[in-house]
């Protein structure tokens, strides 16, 4: 893993060097194994080198090519190396050696700037073309890493963080409005629409699955890669199904155990990362490897008040899994002594922007500093499961079936599905009326969301932000118009801006910590193969996520494996630990409420709202409250533009 520092001028050379080691120098704050730069005429490229991978131990990064007069600067791992190395004709000497970033610039000699989409992997990297005099970057499909440019008609420079361009004279701290009012507008976790727009107007990004170029003075940034569903499987067993899902993601979680350091992973009671867990135990019980896994759970004193269908400390599930799979050094963490707003400095030092997912910061951040304790340079982690790998919701497969009369298999499925959930017939096929022919009933789901926009209307009319939402399909509640869940699941996995919130936070907590989140239910090999599989593959007899739950037979115990009845929460007691740290956060939110600036962007009757309610005190079982969420997140913001502007 590497942190990219890059500046190309097109008609001027005397300050490219002092500017290229500025940038090297605001990333000397991160924990290195070597800093490298290269740098002739008008380019600078530069590398802050951290050695993950076996090969990437002693490389040179910026990796120049003398025979073809090319430069790169990676922050990369590929995970189809041994497909890549046949198609460029690799000796077979020379595979073990070398290094993603010689193998990303030998896959740019053979196909240009299309070479992106043969990459399969996490990566950022910037080229530099000098037969072509041509600057060429490109970042994965799905955001894995970060890639922020400064460009002003004369001067690029690129960065895999944001503060380094800060420093470069003509970079100015300006706030870009339109992207705070998309992040106030928007109720879900999404940072923005605009996956190019930054919360620093002089700073752009490089959106995932796109490339940019600059020749001749002309910056193009263009889109090179777009998931699609292939056409659907047709095997003739259901065991075939299950079994070619086993090669595709047994492929895919080989590929990412890749490093010469410790493994580890983050672990929780269900399916997606136990499912990682055990298929990375089976590849790494040969060579006598364990995982280290990192769980959290909340502190015991927290009193779980939520329903007898969730619960909030999975650790019963957890240990199932550390006990039945073995092979684990297991953590369970409570960070006792952290919360969500005291977390709240260092959360910003490390995005440089505002975010909205307070509930689970504390122990993201604590996850990642227990692991870099360990020497682990993977964490792995299932984050993308259930959109592909354990896809699969029952009530929404019956209620297509209703729709489509297809009472037969309706019939046998709710009977077996009513068994495993422990419940009537009768109830789930109320349910499913409901949700098949919603103009039956009033309250169906599609009810407003937890917790809406907190953008004061003035700004939201100033920017124009509900227009740009509905060119998204969103609607004034910041949500999607769409409620098909099939439809949200396709658009999911086409458009960037779903992608590139979670995966940045990935990203830029690896570096201070000098290990690689890797997500192996986050492959695109993985994912075009689970949006190929038939629909009853993923519901069958009874069994919702059922691909999943058939493929790790065997792999999970069954109390993991077969449950359906338990919904683990995360994040609900975020309320009862800041209690202690209560008069701070009330005060800090009653300066804001004062603060004419942060009014104007802010809905100001929301924030003094939930003030007046809350100001003595907050039940622990209010943490999914509007109005205190609400007033969490424009806490957060309010904190940022003190800090920043």
């Amino acid at each position: 893993m590497s942190a990219i520092a890059v500046v190309y001028e097109v008609d001027q050379t005397a300050h490219v060097l002092d500017q290229g080691n500025r940038l090297m120098q605001q990333l000397s704050r991160f924990p290195c194994n070597t800093a490298q730069a290269w740098n002739k005429n008008n380019v600078f490229v530069g590398c802050h080198n951290q050695w993950i991978t076996p090969e990437s131990v002693g490389e040179c990064n910026p990796y120049y090519d003398s025979e073809r007069r090319l430069v790169i600067s990676a922050d990369a791992i590929i995970d189809n190396r041994n497909e890549l190395f046949e198609s460029l004709n690799v000796h077979l000497d020379r595979r073990m050696q070398m290094t993603d970033a010689e193998l990303i610039l030998l896959s740019y000699a053979k196909w240009g700037v299309e070479s992106p989409k043969y990459l399969i992997g996490d990566f950022a990297f910037v080229i530099w073309d000098e037969r072509e005099q041509r600057v060429f970057a490109a970042r994965d499909f799905s955001g894995c890493r970060t890639l922020y440019y400064h460009w002003n008609g004369n001067r690029l420079a690129m960065c895999t963080t944001m503060k380094p361009l800060l420093e470069l004279p003509d970079v100015h701290k300006r706030l870009n409005e339109q992207w705070m009012a998309q992040f106030l507008a928007i109720s879900t976790v999404i940072d923005v629409v605009d996956v190019t727009q930054n919360v620093y107007k002089d700073i752009l990004q490089l959106p995932p699955s796109h490339c940019m170029t600059l020749v001749n003075g002309q910056v193009k940034v263009m889109r090179y890669f777009k998931l699609t569903a292939n056409k659907k499987l047709r095997f003739k067993t259901d065991e075939q199904y299950v079994e070619a899902f086993r090669d595709v993601f047994q492929q895919s979680v080989n590929a990412r155990l890749r490093t010469y350091k410790q493994i580890g992973s983050q672990l929780s009671g269900g399916l997606d990362s136990g499912a990682v867990v055990s298929f990375a135990v089976k590849a790494l019980r040969p060579i006598n490897k364990e995982i280290h896994t990192f769980s959290y759970v909340p502190p015991s004193d927290f009193d779980d008040y939520t329903s007898r269908q969730t619960i909030a400390n999975e650790s019963p599930y957890i240990n199932s899994t550390v006990q039945y799979v073995g092979g684990f050094q297991a953590n369970y963490l409570d960070f006792k002594d952290r919360n969500s707003f005291s977390d709240i400095d260092p959360f910003l030092e490390t995005l440089e922007m505002p975010y909205k997912f307070f509930e689970n910061s504390f122990w993201i951040r604590g996850i990642f500093e227990q692991a870099a304790a360990k020497d682990i340079g993977i964490l792995l982690t299932g984050a993308r499961g259930n959109l592909s790998i354990s896809w699969g919701d029952a009530l929404e497969n019956y209620s297509r079936l209703l729709k489509r009369f297809r009472w037969i298999h309706l019939h046998n499925e709710v009977k077996a599905f009513s068994r495993n959930m422990g419940t009537g017939r009768g109830r789930v096929l109320s349910v499913l009326s409901k949700m098949a022919f919603p103009a039956l009933n009033r309250l169906h789901i599609n009810q407003e969301p937890s917790i809406g926009p907190i953008i004061n209307s003035d700004f939201a009319t100033k920017t124009k932000v509900f227009d740009q939402l509905r060119e998204h399909g969103m609607d004034q509640t910041g949500w999607l118009v769409e409620q098909n869940i099939y439809k949200i699941r396709r658009e999911h996995f086409e458009n960037p801006l779903y992608w590139n919130a979670t995966n940045t936070v990935t990203s830029k907590f690896s570096l201070p910590n000098a290990l690689w989140s890797r997500d192996p239910s986050n492959d695109s090999r993985v994912i075009q193969f689970c949006l190929s599989v038939p629909e009853d593959q993923y519901v069958h007899k009874g069994l919702d996520r059922a691909l999943i739950r058939r493929a790790t037979e065997n792999y999970l115990p069954d109390d993991v494996r077969l449950n359906q009845r338990v919904r683990g929460v995360q994040g609900l007691d975020w309320l009862h630990r800041i209690r202690p740290d209560w008069h701070l956060f009330i005060e800090e939110a009653e300066s804001m409420s004062k603060d004419d600036r942060m009014m104007s962007l802010v809905d100001g009757n929301l924030v003094k709202g939930a003030l007046l309610r809350f100001k003595k005190k907050a039940d622990s079982n209010l943490a999914e409250d509007e109005g205190l969420r609400a007033l969490m997140r424009s806490v957060i913001v309010y904190r940022f533009l003190k800090r920043h502007f």
